[in-house]
């Protein structure tokens, strides 16, 4: 069964529907995979075996019976650790979350199930989703499965990693400031950041909350595409879901016709702190889509230069918030609870054994900026820098019809090359926050790998809100000229585990 682990979603949900595989056969292949190569990898924390082999079994059942299959239907997924799972633990990565079973489903996993998508377990990722390299987990960091003592990215590289070691055809991560981009672009996978509302947050448990959004991760865009299709729509259950149709992401994709599109390209995303081998594959990906037939434009958005600082104090600000949930007296952890504590005792002493380094750093951070005297100073500034950020993407916007540039100034580093510089550690993503920030719909794809290191290298796409449709478009178009240009994915030369 090792050809069916290689296949593409859109392939497997094909022979599925018309009989040349079974979603059992298919799901099976991919356990074996799993147990095979994700001990070296960690790519996942849970695997749901009995589960996914049931959910499995139900869509060959139906197609016996002649009922209508979903275009997903019958195909494996990792799910990334911090969307609820009825039945299944639920973690975010934390030691605070440790063997949570949720008695409901987030609305994506709902979605998932409806559409006849195996999930096949719950994904490594850092903390809460607070970090770049997926080594904040309180269950230890995943490998690159290109080299497996250098970082997936983060926060959802579990998922990213499934992608690239084969373990899954489809993943799902979520983009507070990054991450589902950056570990996309590390790996030689595709991920997406639907606009910002696009995707229920609904059982998504929260980082930050005006920030986080979900979405999908593939080894393809066409794929991306077909299960972006099926995780997005608005939810009654979200206040923060738009009420809109769902961008035609998948006909998008199909098409890949870029010709007299307007490319923009930034300015501020250049410089100091960007990796030869990163710029100089950026650089060919322009002058290809300049060879596609788009009107490559040059701009300059000022207020990028700030996205960073601004980022760093909203993110914990609402983090400081949104954590405070944790008291242990609800779920969860709870130390020290011998009956001779008070309620705030045991609360400081399970926050203290639950929560990791980097959880308590913006915990910190976030509490300090809202504080009183401080809140106009710090919070406040980086709301209306905010504010100059989306301003700038729409001149933008005026001008081109999606921005392009690399996902993230370098290649993969090595585990815990930054773990001791914080500072380092963020400047990961410096290319995918201000995205975030307005609410952009954004997507990262391969461009190839940097010649200093023969590690992968993204290419990002950023649309305007709504027009996610965009990215898949010029998307396929670049993806379909590379594969050309190598003779094969890019994800072929990745060493084999």
């Amino acid at each position: 069964m090792t050809d069916v682990i290689k296949l593409t979603a859109a392939e497997t949900a094909a022979r599925i529907t018309n009989g040349d595989l079974t979603a059992e056969a298919v799901t099976e292949a991919h356990l074996a995979r799993i147990d095979a190569v994700d001990e070296k990898v960690h790519a996942f924390l849970h695997v749901d075996r009995e589960g996914a082999l049931a959910q499995a079994r139900a869509v060959d059942a139906q197609r016996a019976a002649g009922e209508p299959l979903g275009p997903l239907a019958g195909v494996p997924l990792a799910l990334k650790d911090i969307f609820t799972t009825k039945g299944i633990p639920t973690t975010c990565g934390s030691k605070i979350l440790e063997g949570w079973i949720p008695p409901y489903d987030a609305t994506v996993t709902r979605k998932l199930k409806e559409a006849g998508v195996v999930i096949l377990g719950k994904t490594n990722m850092d903390e809460f989703a607070m970090g770049s390299s997926t080594e904040n987990s309180a269950y230890g960091p995943t490998g690159n499965p290109w080299d497996l003592t250098r970082i997936p990215g983060g926060s959802g590289g579990g998922s990213a990693a499934a992608l690239a070691s084969y373990q899954a055809p489809l993943a799902i991560g979520t983009d507070t400031g990054g991450s589902i981009r950056q570990p996309a672009a590390v790996t030689a996978t595709v991920g997406v950041k639907p606009t910002y509302g696009g995707v229920s947050r609904y059982g998504m448990i929260a980082f930050s909350s005006s920030l986080d959004q979900g979405g999908p991760c593939a080894r393809t865009v066409l794929d991306a595409a077909l299960l972006h299709e099926v995780m997005a729509g608005h939810d009654p259950m979200d206040s923060t879901s738009i009420d809109a149709p769902v961008p035609a992401v998948v006909e998008a994709a199909r098409s890949g016709n870029v010709k007299g599109m307007r490319i923009g390209v930034i300015k501020e995303f250049a410089g100091e702190g960007y990796q030869a081998g990163v710029v100089q594959r950026f650089t060919e990906a322009v002058e290809l889509l300049r060879e596609l037939g788009a009107q490559v434009v040059e701009l300059s958005c000022p207020s990028f230069s700030y996205a960073l600082p601004a980022y760093y104090l909203i993110a914990p600000s609402e983090c400081s918030s949104n954590l405070a949930r944790f008291d242990a007296m609800r779920y969860g952890l709870r130390a020290g609870d011998d009956g001779t504590r008070s309620a705030e005792e045991v609360t400081a002493l399970t926050r203290e054994a639950g929560f990791g380094p980097e959880v308590k750093r913006r915990i910190i951070l976030g509490t300090y900026a809202l504080s009183s005297g401080y809140y106009d100073a710090y919070y406040g500034s980086a709301q209306k820098v905010r504010t100059l950020i989306t301003r700038d993407f729409q001149r933008a916007f005026e001008q081109v019809d999606v921005i392009v540039s690399p996902t993230t100034p370098t290649t993969a580093f090595p585990i815990g090359e930054r773990t001791d510089d914080p500072m380092a550690m963020y400047l990961a993503d410096l290319c995918t926050i201000p995205a975030n920030l307005a609410g952009n719909a954004a997507m990262s794809l391969p461009c190839g790998l940097a010649p200093e290191d023969g590690l992968p290298v993204g290419l990002q796409i950023v649309a305007p809100a709504l027009k996610d449709d965009r990215l898949y478009r010029v998307g396929a178009a670049v993806e379909a000229a590379f594969v050309t240009k190598w003779g094969h994915p890019l994800l072929e030369e990745a060493p084999q585990l």
